[in-house]
C-alpha cells in the first residue's frame, strides 16, 4: 500500500458516510426511485398518485378519478375515496397525511387490513412524488371537512388546517414537478390518456377522466375523455384487436378465483400471424411475462391439444403441434391480483410468484374447456388456424435457415451492400438503416468508420403486418437485416424466439428522408420491428435519426433547423420578421445533404439527436400498428387525420 492510498484509507471514517434522511434521497437519485428523470419519469409521477385513487377503487371505496393537466404543467389528481386519514399518528406524533406525504413506504397498503392488493411497482407513492415538486397541495374531504396542507420540495409549509365542510369524501393531489430535477417538464396527453384507457379496462365500474387545460377547443372547452368499461377485459381485447379481422366473433371472458387467486382473463383469434398476450399483476404491465403468463400458455396449449385429439383433427398431421402454433393470431389479456406479488427479471416487472401457475392454468383451463364443447364452430375454426400456423412452420424453418449467420462476428456471409464497421464490441457500434442508395453512399461517406455501419434498403421493406412468417423472411431487405444484426430466431423446437447472443450492434438507428414516403418507410420498418425483433425495442436498442428540414443562411449565419418553429426564430432574430431576407434550403430528402452535413446533422454523437424507440404500452402500440399498416381504411383516415390537425397547430 503507497503512502496516499494509506493516508486515504486512515481519512475514510465515520465522518465520510452521508446519512440522507426523509426525502432527501429522493432528491439526490431520483432515477432510483421513478425509473428516470426524462419524459418516462415525469409521467410516472402522475400513475404514482393515480395508484393510490386506484387502491381505493379496489378496495371497494371509490368510482371516479379525475386528472387535469393544468396550464403550467402542474397536475391534479382527485378521487371519490374515502380520503387520506388526517388524524394524528400516536408514534410519529404527526398527522397521518403528513407522514404519508413524507416518509417512504408509509401508507395503508402495508397493512394486510387495509388493502388485500395494491398497484404501483415500488410502493414509494405519493410521497416520491412529493420529493420531486416545488409545490404540491393535499386537499382532504373526510368526515364531512376539509382539510389542507402545502409542500415544497417534500417539505410542509404549515401543518394540517381544516378550511371548511364537505359533504363529500376524497382526495385531490395538486403537484409541480421540480424543473430542477427532470429534463423534461411538458407532459403529453396521449401518454396519460393511454395508461388511464389501460386503467378503466383493468378495472371495469371506474370511471377515469383526463382534461388538458393546455388545449382549448372551438367552443372554449377544454380537451377532455372519458374512460370507463362496463365489461373490463373483454373489452379491452375488442379494443386490441379493432382493426385487426376477427377469426371467431366471440372474445372468452374468464372471471374467477382460483387457490385464493383473483383470475381475470379475456382472449379470441383473429386471422394474424401474430400473438399478442399482455398480463398484469395488480393493474401492473408485467412486460416480461413471468409465472402468471406461464400458467396462461400451459392452460391454453393443454386444453386446445386435448380438445383436437379427441376431435381427431390431429390424426393426419405429420408434424408436431408446438406452444407456437396455439397462440399465432391470439390477443389475450391476463390479469390477476396478488397479495404479495414477487418480482424479478431485468426491469423488475416479471412475476415470480410459483403459486400462481397451478391457478391460472386451472382457470384457463376449465373455462377453455367449456367453451369448446358449447361452441363447436368456433372450436373448428381454431383448431384449424393451429394447424395452418404449424404447416406455415414447416415451410419458415428453411426460410429461417436462410438468414441464420455461421460467423457473425467475423464478417462471412454479410450483406454486400452492408458498410460494416470495423470495432467488433456490439455495446459500442451502430448501424444506419438508410433508405436508398443515393443516401445510403452519402452515409457511407460522412460516417466514422470505427463504430459505424450503413446498411441501404431498397424502397418500402414488406408490410409484415400481412404478410405470412415465411414471406416475411423470405423478402431480401428483411434477410439483410437479420444477416447484419447478426440475430437468429428461434431454436432446435422451432420457437419463434429472438436469439440476441450474436447481436452486431446495440444501436440500430433507421434513418429515412423527412417526407410522407420517409416516415412510411420508417413505419413499416418499425413495425418489422415491433412484430419480429421486440427484443430489440424492449431492450432500447432502436432509435429513429432526425435530419434537419431546413438550412437557414444570413449572410456568414448558417443554421439548421429542424422545424418550422426553429425557422419562424432564425427569420425573427437575423431577418427582423422578413422571410424574403433569409436564405433557406429545403431538405426533401438525405440526398440532399453532402457528406459532411449529414455527419455533423444527423450522425455526429457530439451533435445529432436520436428518439429512441420504446414500447411504454405494448397493448396500445399493438392497437395503433394494427391500424395503420392493417386493411381497415376508415380508423386509419380518421387518426391521421386527427393528428394532422395537432401538427398543424404545433407548426
Amino acid at each position: 500500500m503507497t503512502d496516499k492510498q494509506r493516508m486515504d484509507s486512515e481519512s475514510y471514517s465515520a465522518q465520510n458516510i452521508q446519512v440522507l434522511e426523509g426525502l432527501e434521497a429522493v432528491r439526490k437519485r431520483p432515477a432510483m426511485y421513478i425509473g428516470d428523470i426524462s419524459e418516462k419519469g415525469l409521467h410516472h409521477l402522475v400513475y404514482e398518485v393515480v395508484d393510490n385513487s386506484i387502491d381505493e377503487a379496489l378496495a371497494g371505496y371509490c368510482t371516479d378519478i379525475k386528472v387535469v393537466i393544468h396550464a403550467d404543467n402542474s397536475i391534479s389528481v382527485q378521487d371519490d375515496g374515502r380520503g387520506i386519514p388526517v388524524d394524528i399518528m400516536a408514534k410519529e406524533q404527526k398527522s397521518a397525511l403528513e407522514v404519508v406525504l413524507t416518509v417512504l413506504h408509509a401508507g395503508g397498503k402495508f397493512d394486510k387490513g387495509t388493502y388485500k392488493v395494491s398497484g404501483g411497482l415500488h410502493g414509494v407513492g405519493v410521497s416520491c412524488v412529493n420529493a420531486l415538486s416545488t409545490y404540491l397541495r393535499a386537499e382532504v374531504r373526510r368526515q364531512g371537512a376539509v382539510f389542507i396542507q402545502e409542500y415544497s420540495c417534500g417539505k410542509p409549509l404549515g401543518p394540517v388546517e381544516k378550511a371548511g365542510t364537505s359533504t363529500s369524501s376524497g382526495t385531490t393531489i395538486t403537484f409541480k414537478p421540480d424543473a430542477s430535477i427532470f429534463i423534461v417538464t411538458e407532459y403529453k396527453y396521449d401518454t396519460l390518456a393511454s395508461r388511464l384507457r389501460e386503467l378503466a379496462f383493468l378495472n371495469a365500474g371506474i370511471t377515469l377522466t383526463l382534461t388538458d387545460e393546455r388545449q382549448k377547443k372551438d367552443d372554449g372547452s377544454f380537451r377532455s375523455d372519458k374512460f370507463y368499461s362496463e365489461k373490463g377485459l373483454e373489452e379491452f381485447v375488442r379494443y386490441i384487436d379493432a382493426s385487426k379481422e376477427a377469426l371467431i366473433e366471440d372474445v372468452i371472458h374468464i372471471v374467477t378465483e382460483k387457490q385464493g387467486v383473483p383470475v381475470e382473463v379475456a382472449m379470441t383469434y383473429n386471422t394474424s400471424y401474430n400473438e399478442n398476450v399482455y398480463s398484469y399483476v395488480n393493474n401492473i404491465h408485467t412486460i416480461e411475462g413471468g409465472t402468471h403468463l406461464t400458467g396462461f400458455r400451459r392452460g391454453l396449449s393443454r386444453t386446445l391439444k386435448k380438445y383436437a385429439e379427441d376431435m381427431k383433427m390431429l390424426d393426419k398431421l405429420k408434424i408436431e403441434i408446438s406452444g407456437d402454433d396455439f397462440r399465432e393470431g391470439l390477443t389475450a389479456v391476463v390479469s390477476i391480483k396478488v397479495a404479495e406479488p414477487q418480482f424479478e427479471g431485468q426491469t423488475k416487472t416479471k412475476l415470480g410468484n410459483n403459486e400462481v401457475i397451478g391457478a391460472v392454468d386451472q382457470a384457463v383451463g376449465e373455462a377453455l374447456g367449456y367453451y369448446l364443447e358449447e361452441h363447436p364452430k368456433e372450436a373448428k375454426t381454431i383448431v384449424e388456424k393451429v394447424i395452418l400456423a404449424a404447416t406455415a412452420r414447416a415451410a419458415a424453418r428453411k426460410a429461417r435457415e436462410m438468414v441464420q449467420r455461421k460467423s457473425p462476428l467475423t464478417g462471412g456471409g454479410l450483406p454486400g451492400k452492408l458498410a460494416d464497421c470495423s470495432s467488433k464490441d456490439s455495446s459500442k457500434c451502430e448501424i444506419f438503416l438508410v433508405e436508398g442508395d443515393s443516401a445510403g453512399g452519402t452515409a457511407k461517406q460522412g460516417r466514422d468508420r470505427g463504430f459505424q455501419a450503413i446498411l441501404p434498403l431498397r424502397g418500402k421493406i414488406l408490410n409484415v403486418e400481412k404478410a405470412m412468417p415465411h414471406k416475411v423472411l423470405e423478402s431480401e431487405e428483411i434477410k439483410n437485416i437479420y444477416t447484419a444484426l447478426g440475430v437468429t430466431i428461434g431454436t432446435e423446437e422451432d420457437s419463434k424466439e429472438l436469439n440476441l447472443a450474436k447481436l452486431r450492434y446495440h444501436k440500430v438507428v433507421i434513418m429515412t428522408d423527412a417526407d410522407v414516403d420517409g416516415s412510411h418507410i420508417a413505419t413499416l420498418i418499425l413495425t418489422f420491428f415491433f412484430r419480429h425483433m421486440k427484443a430489440l425495442l424492449e431492450k432500447g436498442y432502436v432509435y429513429i435519426a432526425t435530419p434537419p428540414l431546413y438550412l437557414c443562411r444570413k449572410g456568414k449565419v448558417e443554421e439548421y433547423c429542424w422545424d418550422d418553429r426553429q425557422r419562424r426564430a432564425f427569420i425573427d432574430k437575423y431577418g427582423d420578421g422578413d422571410e424574403n431576407a433569409i436564405h433557406t434550403q429545403r431538405y426533401k430528402g438525405l440526398g440532399e445533404m453532402n457528406a459532411t452535413q449529414l455527419w455533423d446533422t444527423t450522425m455526429n454523437p457530439e451533435h445529432r439527436t436520436l428518439r429512441q424507440v420504446t414500447i411504454e404500452n405494448a397493448a396500445e402500440a399493438d392497437h395503433i400498428f394494427s391500424m395503420l399498416m392493417g386493411e381497415d381504411v376508415a380508423p386509419r383516415r380518421e387518426f391521421i387525420e386527427e393528428n394532422a390537425t395537432y401538427a398543424k397547430i404545433d407548426a
